[in-house]
């Protein structure tokens, strides 16, 4: 008869471990991952939801230090060094607090990313401090969010949105730096046609030397047995802003020839709205 008893006991027991209920976190984690340019960056963050409560003044008391979220801190990751507001901070992780305000956010990266808020913040673990003006939201946005906007290649805005206000925080990351660099190298070894157009394309969109993203692209085209009208398409632009509308109009033509070869809509209307603007006949 024990024995029985502690066999039931076992299997309850057992029972019991593997039967543990799993429900919905009243405050999910995201976690996003963004490329800046060159640059990788990661945010891992928890959201809460308004449910009916004022959130700014009241749940999140203004003038005193947040998480910037739920549960555990509110992390941000560089895998280059990046500039905030003008100061250097170095690849790493991060954590993001904030102390928010009716017209402005003071916004902190700090260095140690465990144990939740402090009560005051260690000067020395401050990697970046700033301050960011609230910008209002015309609709009342539910679940605590934050995400990269405004995308370009040597910056991202981190956007903080909660309830009616938005709150952004410019990134910079050094691609310029790090595509001269490896440009540099390549054009100092053995480039190849491709790196030549590569180049050619990040000069032209950089707004940097035209005439060195001409020479480059002329050298492309020469190594590329036969273009495509993509590529054409770069080069015409390059040619054009070059001031050489007379190449540039005839690698137009050709490039859409080749568009329409490959039913690319996309590349018909670009190039024959330029032919037009280069005064194409």
């Amino acid at each position: 008869m024990k024995k029985l008893l502690v066999l039931t006991a076992f299997v309850f027991a057992s029972y019991s471990l593997e039967a543990q209920i799993e429900t919905p976190a009243p405050s999910p984690f995201s976690k996003v991952e963004q490329k800046v340019g060159l640059t990788d960056v990661t945010l891992e963050y928890s959201r809460p939801a308004m449910r009916g409560r004022t959130i700014f003044g009241d749940l999140v008391p203004y003038d005193k230090l947040w998480r910037t979220g739920a549960n555990a801190n509110t992390k941000i990751t560089f895998g280059d060094d990046v500039t905030i507001d003008g100061k250097e901070v170095k690849a790493g992780t991060y954590s993001v607090f904030t102390k928010p305000g009716k017209a402005s956010w003071e916004i902190f990266l700090y260095t140690d990313t465990e144990g939740g808020v402090p009560k005051q913040l260690d000067e020395s673990k401050i990697a970046a401090k700033t301050t960011s003006e609230v910008i209002p939201f015309p609709m009342d946005i539910e679940t605590f969010t934050m995400g990269f906007d405004d995308l370009e290649s040597g910056s991202a805005i981190l956007g903080i949105m909660w309830e009616n206000v938005y709150v952004p925080l410019k990134i910079e990351v050094p691609t310029e730096k790090m595509v001269s660099e490896s440009i540099e190298t390549t054009m100092d070894g053995s480039p190849k046609g491709e790196d030549y157009y590569t180049a050619a394309v990040y000069y032209l969109e950089s707004d940097k030397d035209i005439k060195k993203a001409q020479e480059w692209m002329g050298k492309a085209m020469e190594m590329t047995d036969d273009p495509a009208f993509w590529q054409l398409r770069q080069q015409s632009l390059i040619q054009a802003k070059a001031g050489d509308k007379k190449a540039a109009i005839k690698t137009a033509e050709k490039s859409l020839a080749k568009a329409k070869e490959a039913g690319n809509d996309d590349y018909i209307k670009m190039n024959t709205d330029s032919l037009k603007e280069w005064g194409a006949k």
